[in-house]
């Protein structure tokens, strides 16, 4: 049977100007984003991963409207959100939400936890104002928390609880898409494992579709079912799961799996060290973007950006070593 796609991203960028001249027109800019396309099917999770400063977390701004594109397209259930007006994009508001990095900034600390979770039910009448507070008790058991913790405030809780706040405040209006920004970077690691099996949990519950941004590929491991790699701006890799955790393809891919710690030293491989830093985005290389640190880098490399291609059922590769045409 074949998937639904929910959301279809199509050469999508965003280029922040960083220098104007008297007409106001941008001279230099950084390409934060550049020509990315992916798709994330319905009742998956798409996991998204790279260095930071590679564009991963301004997709998902561009996804949930904090940012507009630059140029490029964000079709979600059918509908091309960036055509849409301010009037217009506010019905899907609901339907795309997001979990933020920081469980503590994002959470309003002259709120209690359970105004912060019935504004959104109230702001769009999900149930009768007699039931909002049922319905606020129903989502912290969800989240793990207790009805008593609705008139606390986020300073009175831990950095996992408060997250656990900010996803029940994501589910409070029946998305469809959830945008995980690194929702477990700033947590302990025994609390990372507790959120990411909460979030499995409530995936399989509330039928929802994840796209999950990190940048440890354990994490992305124990919950994506496809991951895609960006590199500078630029998609270097899509696959599922298993292969792309067997069976890498793009040298920038095979780098980052190198650097993966093992308990068992018999599983441990060659540690692959990238020589040089990230270029700057404001001025990328001509070629592929990661050909200045590339360890099978060969002529031609240089020159032309690879475009992402099938180079096996749904393995997806931007590599000339690939692509040789």
């Amino acid at each position: 049977m074949k998937q639904k796609i929910l959301l279809e991203i199509k050469n999508l960028k965003k280029y922040f100007p960083v220098e104007t001249n008297l007409f106001g027109v941008p001279t230099s800019v950084l390409k934060a984003v550049d020509d990315v396309s992916f798709n994330i099917f319905k009742g998956e999770t798409f996991g998204l991963v790279g260095e930071s400063g590679c564009g991963k977390t301004t997709i998902g701004k561009m996804i949930v409207d904090i940012y507009k594109p630059t140029s490029g397209s964000i079709i979600f259930d059918g509908t091309d959100l960036t055509n849409l007006s301010k009037k217009e994009h506010r019905k899907y508001c609901k339907d795309i939400q997001l979990i933020f990095q920081d469980p503590y900034a994002s959470l309003n600390p002259r709120m209690t936890i359970g105004d912060i979770i019935a504004e959104p039910i109230i702001i769009n009448k999900l149930v009768p104002s007699n039931e909002v507070e049922n319905r606020v008790a129903y989502l912290l058991n969800c989240v793990g928390l207790a009805k008593h913790h609705r008139d606390r405030y986020a300073y009175e809780f831990s950095g996992g609880q408060r997250q656990r706040v900010g996803i029940a405040r994501a589910l409070a209006v029946n998305p469809k898409l959830i945008v995980c920004d690194e929702p477990v970077s700033a947590l302990d690691v025994s609390i990372q494992a507790q959120v990411i099996n909460l979030l499995s949990d409530l995936q399989a519950e509330f039928n929802l579709t994840y796209l999950f941004i990190a940048h440890g590929l354990h994490v992305i491991k124990h919950i994506s079912d496809r991951v895609g790699v960006m590199y500078l701006g630029k998609m270097m890799e899509i696959a599922g799961k298993q292969a792309f955790y067997e069976r890498p393809l793009n040298p920038y891919t095979q780098a980052l799996l190198s650097a993966i710690p093992v308990t068992d030293l018999s599983l441990k491989k060659d540690r692959i060290r990238l020589k040089g830093d990230v270029p700057s985005p404001i001025d990328p290389p001509e070629g592929c973007h990661f050909c200045t640190r590339c360890f099978k880098v060969f002529k031609g490399c240089e020159i032309e950006q690879p475009p992402l291609k099938e180079y096996e059922k749904g393995h997806f590769v931007a590599c000339r070593l690939y692509n040789k045409s």
